[in-house]
């Protein structure tokens, strides 16, 4: 008997060749003769049989190596850890000997697995502290993780017609506690979906059974009206010249469910079963002008929710999730979810790389997002293992701990992270007015350092403000990064009240001073700007009566320092800079007809194209361009009059700029697209992100557009503001 009729003869057919299928293009042929034959060793010695529970445990083996390369992305060595884990269990052949056969990572991997699986000898159940806590320490390789998961899944699936219903149920509560949250954190969707389905139907059979009836019941109506729905949609797209892929997909039943919880409801007051995919075959640099074209198309034809856009387009979410969702009334009276994305963002969603659990409203920050974006790049571009044992060496784990908030999200954070980092992590709120947190049950300061499955409640209240220690506290870089900006803001806050207190002392004694003597006091009283200045004088480092002898002091010098022009050699600057060679078309000339300057738009004031500009003299000899309100540019010319040069606009704007515009007006519906239908009609006009806050039924957004020239910024604004609701467009740089 051959090596295949022999396998065939231990398992149906039909699996064998689907194995073939997915496994054999993996291998080389020496490689695949030597899978062949370990495998049929294992069988022959007794390594597949069926276990204490009726699971057939070849079956397992080969439909989860299967999953892993067709769900996961995961290729070969993960594949040979599924389907020879169990003689290496059994001693049946050496890990030694599997390196020879297969090479170092295969090896490496099923040791990690065979550690893993000596953690699960040693624990009961996975609510074990000590079991959550090694886990992940135990796999050291992330990959290993992935086979459990989808291990786990694999086993729940064939379980749904076992007779030992305890045992299934012993499987499906671990999936709820662990594997279906490490899915989520993986980011491993289909398998997180499908394996959410299973743990309603094995713990809640009615309930799935009567879902699953209703949704069956209605099928042929729900596809008739996504078909209505679709066709009106597509024919506009077409005619737009756009290259889409468009369908529409029933909700899962376990989001379905949860659905009815949230809303306390049934299944016919929930209107949003389905949602309708928009799929672009769009070119890198186009991606998301074509998304919003897509939207403006949608919005002119069905009335949106503005409450319910969804904007992942111009900032993805933290785990690298990219789409546009938005939500429209649709015939009949019907809200449709729509969510518009392109082919390269669709793949990484459908394939797992995209975390879909983080926008139901999971936060997800901080180091888990690191780690996390490092394996959607690693699974999505196919590394090699070599990358993936650098990428996930043992090392990066032992220097993290997971940790666990009230509501079971998994939180990973470095090694010493303390509960000032786990607030952080949650909220920035959260952590500027962080007092300590409960941890076991008891009540720890905020300076404790936590541990791997710890359960921590964070304790906050609304008096407490950042401390200066806390940045000794602290070690992930979020956490000091808003602390420092929480202390920066008091530090303001106090420094415009010195400035006040100063003013108010200065006007008793009628002296109007200049804000460039002010500038000279602050430098000759040894600080390097305003806000430490008047910071030292709120903390009493420095009184008023002290800034007052030294301000008459400054003035009752004879020789008082005066700046000139020779302090700064202009001509010189100009002569080393046109060292450059001038370009024919110059969108700017400076000073007298000069062009190939070196020159920058100024960061503070953003001037574009068509804007009365002013030029600044940098210390570094370039040339800082400034529209000629701001207000840097007209305090430094207090100080520095010689530094200024003239500047004006030249031949044809050839650049696109960035503005934000701020927009209030009424919470209408439609306002939404009112307004982005109207940008993305005007020319040479691109609407990069849109942000909407509502509150007391006005709504206040910021859009950031490129324009081509102030004339362009002009007719927009104008347009924007003949929208019906819409009170005020400012542009705020």
């Amino acid at each position: 008997m051959g090596t295949n009729d022999y396998i065939c003869g231990s398992m149906e057919f039909g699996l064998y060749r689907e194995l073939v299928g997915v496994a054999r293009p993996l291998f080389g042929a020496e490689e695949w003769s030597r899978l062949k034959a370990l495998l049929r060793e294992g069988i022959a010695n007794g390594a597949y049989q069926i276990d204490a529970h009726g699971v057939p445990t070849l079956e397992r083996c080969i439909r989860t190596g299967i999953v892993i390369v067709e769900k996961t992305g995961l290729k070969k060595a993960s594949l040979l850890t599924a389907l020879f884990d169990p003689m290496v269990q059994q001693g049946l052949i050496a890990p030694e000997q599997f390196k020879e056969q297969f090479g170092e990572d295969a090896a490496g991997l099923i040791q990690g697995m065979c550690r893993v699986k000596e953690l699960y000898s040693r624990h009961d159940s996975i609510a074990d502290e000590n079991f959550r806590k090694l886990l992940v320490s135990f796999a050291e390789d992330v990959r290993v993780i992935i086979c459990l998961i989808a291990d786990r899944y694999v086993l729940m699936r064939m379980l749904a017609n076992t007779d030992d219903t305890d045992y299934r149920l012993h499987v499906t509560e671990e999936a709820r506690l662990l594997y279906i949250p490490m899915a989520h954190r993986l980011g491993l969707y289909a398998i997180k979906s499908e394996m959410e389905d299973m743990v309603v139907k094995y713990e809640h059979r009615d309930i799935y059974d009567d879902i699953a009836r209703q949704l069956n019941e209605t099928k042929r109506s729900r596809e008739a009206y996504i078909q209505s729905f679709i066709g009106p949609v597509k024919a506009k797209l077409e005619e737009a010249g756009l290259r889409f892929t468009i369908k529409g997909r029933t909700k899962s039943i376990s989001s379905i469910w949860n659905k009815m919880k949230a809303q306390n409801t049934t299944l016919d007051h929930i209107y949003d079963l389905f949602a309708i995919r928009i799929i672009l075959d769009s070119p890198a640099d186009k991606e998301k002008a074509q998304c919003w074209q897509v939207y403006s198309i949608v919005t002119d034809m069905y009335q949106p929710n503005p409450k319910r856009l969804r904007d992942w387009l111009s900032v993805p979410k933290s785990n690298g999730y990219e789409s546009l969702h938005i939500t429209v009334n649709g015939p009949e009276n019907r809200w449709v979810e729509i969510q518009i994305r392109t082919r390269r963002m669709d793949d990484i969603a459908e394939r797992g790389l995209a975390a879909h659990w983080s926008y139901k409203g999971i936060k997800s920050e901080g180091a888990a997002d690191s780690v996390m974006a490092g394996i959607r790049e690693i699974l999505e571009h196919n590394t090699s293992p070599d990358e993936l044992r650098k990428d996930f060496a043992l090392d990066m784990y032992q220097e993290e701990i997971f940790v666990f908030t009230p509501n079971g999200e998994v939180r990973q954070l470095p090694k010493g992270a303390t509960v000032l980092d786990f607030a952080f992590s949650i909220h920035s709120k959260l952590g500027l007015t962080c007092v300590g947190a409960r941890v076991g049950g008891r009540n720890v300061r905020i300076s404790h350092k936590l541990q791997s499955g710890d359960t921590v409640e964070v304790l906050s209240s609304s008096t407490q403000t950042p401390k200066q220690d806390w940045l000794n506290i602290a070690v992930t870089s979020r956490a000091r990064m808003r602390i420092r900006q929480g202390l920066n803001e008091i530090r303001n806050r106090e420094a415009q009240a010195g400035k006040e207190l100063l003013q108010r002392r200065f006007k008793n004694r009628k002296i109007d001073i200049s804000e460039s003597d002010m500038s000279r006091l602050i430098v000759r009283m040894g600080f390097k700007g305003q806000t430490p200045f008047f910071h030292a004088l709120m903390e009493d480092e420095i009184t008023v009566d002290d800034v007052l002898r030294v301000y008459e002091e400054m003035h009752a010098q004879a020789g008082q320092e005066v700046h000139s022009a020779q302090d700064f050699d202009i001509e010189k600057t100009f002569a080393e800079t046109e060292k450059k060679v001038a370009q024919e078309n110059d969108v700017l000339v400076i000073g007298d007809n000069l062009t190939g300057i070196d020159f920058k738009m100024a960061g503070c004031c953003h001037p574009i194209y068509g804007d009365d500009v002013t030029g600044f003299v940098s210390i570094n000899g370039g040339i800082r361009i400034h529209r000629s309100g701001c207000p840097n540019l007209l305090r430094m010319s207090e100080r520095y009059p010689y530094r200024i040069v003239k500047a004006r606009w030249s031949g044809k704007s050839g650049s696109q700029y960035s503005i934000t515009l701020n927009v209030v007006g009424q919470d209408d519906i439609g306002i939404v697209s009112n307004i982005s239908s109207i940008i993305n009609k005007e020319p040479d006009t691109l609407l990069r992100s849109i942000s909407i806050d509502s509150n007391g039924g006005l709504f206040q957004g910021r859009l950031t557009v490129l324009v081509s020239d102030l004339s362009s910024l002009d007719r927009l604004v104008k347009k924007l503001k003949q929208i019906k609701g819409v009170r005020e467009v400012e542009r705020i740089n």
